[in-house]
């Protein structure tokens, strides 16, 4: 190997051996540091569908082919010695390193790999964590730790202790297999192209050999997918040696959310204190110990949008409760059938439709052509800030924690709720999107639920939009109005509907309380929607706000700003990429001044029809 080449070594801790095969697995590389005081990360890791085997990482002496896996542990390999007929050198190598294997005498692996360019991150104590790598071989080698411990496994495995291989490992192996066939036939023909010439007539049976080896496998592989088919249609299990140090996986018992939020938090206390991020984050480590992990890890101010910043985070997944917190929460995250698109793409959207009639016998038909157009959805961005006392931000109770979450999540759905469904919000180009409701048809609400939403489901009918799938959003009090009413026989009116929404007759209804008194019908279909995913969090204490929801812009002479540092205060401050647009001007319409009354009493109505 090139000298630019490093080594990672690691014990060679064997899965499974196949005698008949010369086929074993177990882990090539793991975080953990290894003895030149290097800890490479197995995210970071690139590496080939096949790379090659090697004795000792002596490139000249290539003994087999390796793939390689990502896990939990680490990067597993799974690899074959090819069974080498020909007496001569090669045969006596790869034998060798096989028997050595069974032995005990090769107890270790040890990867060849090349540090790319950004790759290196120097850690406090002095020693470097390999970010970006590429794997460029792995090598059997002699390592004297912990041998003793491998060379019982090797031998219970050599006297018969063996996990039999499932159908989708005998799959990879003949895959591997015919691989490198392939490789060899192809090494043939290259050596014969560039030397101008045809194969040899030993080269020329080398190759019909490999070929019909790479055949053999490949009906074999057929075979073996035709049983893996019929195991899993069957659902016939296979047996398998569970080890009892199976890896085990534990979910903390906290709120949902509480990770992130500790994430956030950790992160201004240290930037107010100065302490290391991870050190403050320490003390929930009887918890939730992955958001150490991901502090210690992560380099960057934390944004979730950034795939830099987002990376150190992907194996603890810390964004992904909070995300899927607020979803639960905001209104346009309820909608099932919104219409999903990427930002700053062109949307076809037919604006006329053709002429038709009825046409008789020999007579013409006539020519007809359809109007199209197209809408795009830009970006635009939801942003709240959130102010907390130093005190209250130290989360020196539980108590505390909630009320942070509570408020992170509560702030953004607010402002989210209300650009949504607030008629008053107008686009602003560059700034923010126009509410569904804004320029929508509207009508005045009556004390008669029944006619007032079969009043809303046949404006769509009457537009020609389907009403499969409408969505109705309410405030908890008209919905909670809905879930009283009684036929005369005392059945619900509206079965499926309380005070949290609901559904009825196959369409959805969802409460917020920032709709008050409107009731707002929509079909999602007819609603464009692009969405990140992501939420942008960042914290200051030492920065100026004016304390108001509509802060002047520009500053001016007469506004007001409140320092967070004079007031041993943090800023907290989130921000959603979304982006939502109506493409049918009646694909919404709301009512006002709805407040249905519920009955008074336990009285039964009457007045609506079966």
């Amino acid at each position: 190997m090139r000298a630019s080449v490093d080594r990672a070594y690691c014990l060679l801790d064997i899965k499974s051996v196949t005698p008949a095969g010369r086929r074993f697995s177990g882990l090539a590389s793991t975080p953990e540091l290894d003895r030149q005081g290097d800890s490479l990360d197995p995210a970071g890791a690139t590496f080939a569908a096949s790379i090659p085997l090697l004795f000792h990482h002596d490139a000249k002496q290539p003994i087999g082919r390796v793939t390689l896996t990502r896990t939990p542990q680490g990067i597993a390999f799974d690899a074959e010695l090819p069974e080498i007929d020909e007496p001569g050198p090669l045969k006596a190598r790869v034998d060798e390193a096989w028997q050595s294997i069974k032995a005990g005498l090769i107890s270790g692996v040890s990867i060849g790999h090349r540090i790319l360019a950004g790759g290196v991150e120097y850690l406090r104590d002095g020693t470097r964590k390999l970010t970006k790598t590429e794997i460029c071989e792995l090598s059997l080698v002699t390592i004297p730790a912990n041998a003793s411990a491998s060379i019982r496994l090797v031998k219970s495995l050599a006297q018969g202790d063996v996990m039999p291989l499932t159908a989708a490992e005998h799959i990879t192996t003949l895959e591997q297999k015919r691989q490198t066939l392939a490789d060899g036939m192809a090494g043939l023909m290259d050596t014969a192209a560039q030397e101008n010439r045809h194969l040899s007539e030993d080269e020329s049976a080398q190759h019909a050999r490999f070929a019909a080896d790479a055949q053999q496998c490949a009906t074999t592989i057929a075979q073996w997918r035709d049983t893996e088919a019929l195991q899993i249609k069957t659902a016939t299990p296979v047996r398998r040696i569970v080890s009892p140090y199976a890896h085990v996986s534990v979910t903390p018992n906290v709120e949902k959310g509480t990770q992130f939020i500790r994430y956030v938090c950790a992160q201004a206390i240290a930037h107010k204190t100065h302490v290391p991020a991870y050190e403050i984050a320490a003390r929930w480590n009887d918890s939730t110990p992955e958001v150490a992990l991901a502090l210690k890890a992560a380099v960057a101010a934390g944004t979730a949008t950034d795939a830099v910043w987002a990376s150190p985070l992907v194996q603890p997944n810390i964004t992904k409760d909070f995300i899927e917190l607020l979803r639960a929460a905001t209104i346009v995250d309820q909608i099932s059938g919104l219409y999903k698109v990427p930002f700053n793409a062109k949307i076809p959207q037919q604006t006329g439709g053709g002429t038709y009639n009825w046409v008789g016998e020999l007579k013409p038909k006539p020519v007809t052509s359809l109007t199209f157009g197209s809408v795009t959805l830009d970006w635009a961005k939801i942003a709240a800030i959130i102010v907390l006392s130093q005190e209250l931000i130290k989360l020196s109770s539980p108590a505390a924690e909630d009320v942070v979450r509570r408020e992170m999540v509560a702030g953004i759905a607010r402002f989210k709720d209300a650009q949504f469904t607030d008629p008053a919000i107008a686009a602003v180009a560059g700034v923010n999107p126009a509410s569904i409701t804004n320029g929508a048809p509207t009508a005045a609400a009556t004390a008669n639920p029944w006619a007032d939403i079969l009043g809303l489901v046949n404006h769509f009918t009457t537009n020609n939009i389907p009403v499969q799938g409408l969505t109705f959003i309410m405030s908890p009090a008209n919905a909670l109005a809905l879930s009283f009413k009684t036929f005369a026989d005392g059945t619900a009116q509206f079965p499926g509907v309380n005070i949290d929404g609901g559904s009825w007759k196959g369409m959805k209804f969802i409460v917020s309380n920032t709709v008050t008194t409107k009731v707002i019908a929509l079909q999602p279909s007819l609603i464009l929607y692009a969405d990140d995913g992501g939420t942008t969090i960042d914290a200051s204490g030492e920065a100026s706000l004016q304390m108001d929801g509509a802060p002047d812009s520009p500053v001016a002479a007469t506004t007001i700003l409140v320092s967070m540092f004079q007031m041993n205060a943090v800023a907290i401050r989130a921000e959603q990429f979304t982006n939502w647009k109506k493409i049918n001007a009646n694909a919404v319409k709301y009512l006002t001044a709805a407040n249905w009354p519920a009955p008074t009493g336990f009285e039964r109505d009457a007045s609506a029809g079966e």
